[in-house]
């Protein structure tokens, strides 16, 4: 049985999205990581980064995913990064059903290319692209990969509430 839902991949992959609409539609809470961080340190995502560094960033991501280990009937949007440490990666295989929101590099890259809020762009384009391949390797370990590229919102919660029907709590 599925206790929760765990969206990961690739900034602009649509986890937030998907997840909102998901969450609803299972009648279950929402849980987006960085939101919840930003809650937590009452400063915006950027600003973490520029007062205090990525490595800031990741402690508080680390200490949220500790903190929510005993959480049931939520779909939780985590951070593209998230995933980067291994404990992290394990608690949430552990916390429900893992699903990979892939995105090429290049659609990720089109769909934030206006957005001033991810401070990982601040990075050089090969920079990103390792990046992007070093995290891709994590992603695929995730039990279901779907490819966000060509997909409306509603066809990918459609396909998830598909792909665990029948897992699901009644």
């Amino acid at each position: 049985m599925v206790k929760n839902i765990v969206l990961t991949g690739f900034m602009a992959a649509g986890k937030s999205s998907v997840g909102r609409i998901l969450a609803q539609e299972l009648g279950w809470d929402f849980l987006d990581t960085d939101r919840r961080i930003e809650e937590l340190t009452d400063l915006k995502i950027p600003e973490i980064f520029r007062k205090y560094g990525e490595e800031r960033f990741r402690a508080e991501e680390n200490f949220l995913v500790k903190k929510i280990a005993d959480i049931t009937n939520t779909v939780i949007a985590t951070g593209g990064g998230t995933i980067l440490y291994k404990e992290n990666w394990q608690r949430l295989q552990q916390l429900g059903l893992t699903i990979h929101l892939f995105v090429p590099l290049e659609v990720a890259l089109q769909r934030v290319k206006k957005r001033q809020d991810r401070p990982l762009l601040e990075k050089s384009i090969p920079e990103i692209e390792q990046m992007w391949k070093e995290r891709l390797i994590v992603y695929n370990q995730a039990e279901i990969t779907l490819d966000t590229t060509d997909q409306e919102i509603d066809t990918l919660v459609a396909e998830i509430l598909n792909q665990v029907k029948g897992g699901l709590p009644k």
